[in-house]
């Protein structure tokens, strides 16, 4: 695994064999689509790494979000394991790569913290956990991903939550930030609500808060955030392949994090979508470097 910086300069292993309590690693590439390719997304966990560069040195500060320092005034315990070596053109095998890697981070107690990559890698992460189940999965997106296949290709970016409603480990499901239109058609929405997803528009979120969702995960269940980048509205996370007006705040993402850390137990968290192509100053990959300082702190305070 290699990764030409660490995410907040934090190191790749724990001194004294000391077992880290979560784990970033980067999914470049998951299952692509026939004519497309994956390259702008491969670019996200780097574009995430160097915008956090900035903070390397604010680590131990006072950080507004968490109501503390990131780890809590304890001693550092997230790595970074860098990019898995994932090949745009063998789809199989980078799903392979990423049910392993994160059925080995879980092994070892961790909690998984994967970069992707297009929402494809999502299906080999939410596969990786049926030894720890069963789990609740958290979806932030501005869409419901639940088509059955696009093109004869099953495990594509408009499929995660289609294959995880068919993994039996998995209890149930929030989605969380959906507007406008995508690839969901009334046979998709239908299959959802049959399937009984929870689906909370970015409307119903701005009119209710967050609760609205909150509501649906069971006290002290476990669950995996998965986060897609065009969930949150374009004006503040520019750098999507989808742009859709209407999307969440900041604010509301990252309580929607901690809410779900202080109602349950996040055992696994992903980004996925940030397309770099397509970003403005910078400023969504540093949005998206917070979400994940974020996720870091809501683990550390759980356990």
């Amino acid at each position: 695994m290699t990764a030409s910086l660490s995410f907040l300069g934090l190191p790749d292993r724990l001194a004294d064999g000391h077992i880290p309590c979560a784990v970033i690693f980067g999914a470049r590439h998951g299952s692509k689509y026939p004519g497309e390719d994956s390259d702008g997304h491969a670019l996200a966990a780097d574009a995430i790494r160097r915008a956090s560069q900035e903070d390397v040195s604010n680590v131990e500060h006072w950080d507004f979000d968490l109501g503390g320092p990131l780890f809590a005034g304890g001693p550092i315990c997230c790595i970074d394991a860098g990019d898995l070596p994932t090949d745009a053109n063998d789809s199989r095998g980078n799903r392979n790569l990423i049910e392993a890697k994160t059925q080995e981070i879980l092994a070892s107690s961790a909690v998984p913290l994967m970069l992707g990559g297009d929402d494809s890698v999502v299906i080999p992460f939410l596969a990786g956990f049926a030894d720890v189940g069963p789990i609740w999965i958290l979806q932030i997106d501005a869409h419901i991903d639940w088509r059955d296949e696009v093109q004869g290709e099953r495990y594509g970016y408009s499929s995660p939550m289609r294959r995880a409603s068919e993994m039996t480990h998995v209890a149930g499901m929030v989605q969380v930030g959906m507007r406008s239109v995508g690839s969901a058609r009334q046979e998709e929405v239908d299959a959802a609500r049959q399937y009984g997803s929870r689906i909370v528009t970015a409307r119903e979120v701005d009119a209710q808060g967050i609760d609205i969702a909150l509501q649906h995960i069971p006290e002290g269940s476990r669950v995996v955030i998965t986060l897609d980048c065009d969930g949150l509205d374009p004006g503040i996370m520019p750098g999507v392949a989808a742009r859709t007006p209407g999307g969440l705040t900041y604010r509301q993402v990252i309580d929607l994090i901690a809410g779900v850390g202080r109602r349950a137990k996040i055992i696994g968290f992903d980004l996925v979508e940030l397309y770099p192509p397509s970003d403005v100053d910078g400023l969504s990959a540093l949005t998206a470097s917070r979400l994940l300082v974020n996720a870091i702190g809501a683990v550390v305070r759980q356990n």
